[in-house]
């Protein structure tokens, strides 16, 4: 049997980061299968529907390469696959329910079941609304609910993270299927659709473990086959103490790809969050999670989110990129992340401050702080360069003193020969004539510089910068000391 997974999200905002794991462990067992991932969109709750909601899911699982098979702006056999247009299927496999004595329209007033809830909440008893069932209920029809006639008794399956499960008949109830508007509820759809489309593996978050129960009496009453029940847990906080949300600072994936995150790395960081093959391996490419991925490597407890893990995952991905493609490949990803003043520099130029840079990128929006003296002299911060922890113990007389010096020396070095090697060189030479320490004369020219807190090796940064504003830079230093 072909192997069908699916991702069904809501398009109520911006895609949560828990949302997109519930897409990529489906994504690779189908691709690992040679199966089908399908995308579906589950828009019925028409109260929380979200303009471009849609689009942004699309924007994001393209963006991750998470291609689906079936479904929005591809097609194919079973469409239509947003929900709001399959009211009509709903309504044929509800009808089977009610002539089946399964189901039952409900017009009990909201009011009058709150009621009831509150009498069993007094009673500190559970709510079931089966034992408040109507006895004489009329001909069901679009507004009025239609709820499931539940047999209660014992249940046994088996998740395929979790194991073995049971639950008895005080789980289960007459929950609805279709709402008063007419559309169906998330408990009823996505079963009917499952098994429209043939969905062999259902991969869902922990929470919807405990309405398990009801989902499975609803297959045996349509006489459907029960697909592979894969319960997902929860990515944590970073506390590690409840369910990652908004409050806890959880951004959306778009967010961090505004921030300059790959996706290589988003991928790769959350389909290890709360999996792994059993190695100490950590950076994967997408081929090689398809590969190893397995179900019984899923981890039954909640994963802690630690956004610090995925910026040094994603500086990973930055350098494997350019040792791996060159730097070609990684410019290509850099566009919108310079600051404004490098657009009046060339392409070549900004590939070579791209090449002594990016091993420092924890994301690419670094790009930004850690670059803007290439492009523009930066303004002088003498507090910044008096009060260095290794240049503060010299007086501003001899700080100097030993620019000149290092300026005399450098200008030396002609046109033609300034190169790494030979500044290098030059520098090495200036420890020796000065007698001062690496920490002391590499950090007063770093400075004089870049007046940045950090910078590349010193010697490819006055290379990329070139002679001329090279010492321009450190002139203007030693006149401000003066």
């Amino acid at each position: 049997m072909e192997t069908v997974t699916r991702f069904a999200p809501s398009p109520t905002g911006y895609i949560h980061i828990g949302n997109v794991r519930s897409a990529i462990y489906p994504y690779l067992l189908a691709k690992q299968q040679h199966g089908k991932f399908i995308l579906r969109i589950e828009d019925t709750d028409r109260g929380r529907y979200v303009e471009g909601a849609t689009e942004l899911i699309e924007d994001t699982l393209r963006w991750l390469t998470l291609d689906w098979d079936e479904g929005p702006l591809v097609g194919g056999p079973q469409a239509p696959y947003f929900q709001s247009e399959r009211k009509e299927i709903y309504h044929a496999y509800a009808k089977r329910l009610i002539e089946a004595g399964r189901a039952y329209a409900d017009p009990t007033p909201p009011e009058q079941i709150e009621q009831y809830r509150k009498e069993c909440n007094d009673q500190k008893i559970p709510f079931l609304y089966r034992n408040y069932r109507p006895t004489d209920t009329p001909e069901w029809h679009p507004g009025i609910p239609l709820r499931f006639k539940a047999e209660p008794q014992n249940y046994q399956w088996r998740d395929e993270v979790m194991g073995d499960m049971h639950a008895g008949p005080e789980v289960q109830d007459d929950i609805i299927l279709i709402k008063k508007d007419g559309y169906p509820t998330y408990n009823f759809a996505h079963i009917v659709d499952d098994a429209e489309m043939g969905v062999t593996h259902v991969m869902r978050g922990v929470e919807y473990l405990s309405s398990t129960p009801n989902y499975l009496a609803l297959y045996d009453a349509l006489g459907l086959t029960r697909p592979k029940l894969v319960s997902l847990p929860h990515i944590l906080a970073p506390q590690g103490n409840k369910k990652l949300g908004k409050r806890d600072g959880a951004k959306s994936v778009t967010e961090y790809r505004d921030d300059g995150v790959l996706p290589e790395a988003m991928l790769n960081y959350l389909a290890c969050l709360g999996w792994n093959d059993g190695t100490e391996q950590e950076i994967y490419t997408k081929e090689e999670l398809i590969e190893r991925f397995s179900l019984d490597r899923i981890q039954t407890s909640g994963a802690r989110y630690d956004e610090t893990k995925l910026l040094w995952m994603n500086g990973q991905w930055i350098r494997r990129i350019f040792n791996e493609r060159g730097v070609d490949a990684l410019f290509e990803r850099t566009e919108g992340f310079w600051p404004d003043v490098a657009d009046e520099h060339s392409v070549e130029y900004r590939k070579k401050v791209l090449s002594i840079i990016y091993d420092r990128l924890k994301t690419l929006s670094d790009l930004r702080e850690m670059t803007a003296y290439f492009f523009a002299d930066p303004e002088l911060d003498m507090n910044m360069l008096l009060n260095n922890k290794f240049l503060k113990k010299l007086s501003e007389s001899e700080l100097e003193n030993l620019l000149k010096t290092s300026i005399a020396k450098l200008s030396s070095l002609p046109e033609t020969t300034w190169n790494a090697d030979s500044l290098q060189s030059t520098l090495n030479q200036l420890l020796q004539e000065t007698g001062k320490k690496p920490a002391e004369l590499f950090s007063l020219i770093r400075l004089a510089l870049s007046f940045a807190p950090f910078s590349p090796a010193l010697n490819l940064t006055m290379e990329v910068l070139g002679r001329d504003a090279s010492l321009a830079r450190l002139n203007a230093v030693a006149r401000a000391i003066q």
